[in-house]
């Protein structure tokens, strides 16, 4: 464990976190198809995971990132069939996703 200042970081702990990271639709390539897997809830009932299930990420959906906005590249433009949404980088996070033609 390191130390700096008043805040502890510990490097173990990060390396089992970016051993578990799996593909998000933030992290998808400009006009690449995928296919959502999941909408991971961050609590019991999210409103927003509910949201995004509404607006149609659900498992074997298409999904493709069309364009990032000019600041921090937000908000995230994504298509869900013919349907485009603004979301923010936070949210699809949430949205997992297998890329086409990527075997899982």
């Amino acid at each position: 464990m390191t130390r700096r200042g008043d805040a502890r970081i510990d490097n173990h702990s990060y390396q089992l976190i970016v051993g578990a990271h799996s593909v998000t639709l933030s992290d998808l390539p400009l006009h690449v198809s995928a296919r959502v897997e999941n909408v991971q809830d961050l609590h019991p009932n999210d409103a927003i995971a509910r949201r995004l299930r509404e607006l149609g990420f659900v498992n074997g959906e298409e999904v493709r990132l069309v364009a990032r906005g000019p600041v921090g590249g937000e908000p995230l433009l994504c298509q869900v069939g013919f349907t485009r949404f603004a979301l923010r980088r936070s949210e699809a996070g949430r949205v997992q996703i297998r890329q086409e033609g990527v075997p899982a």
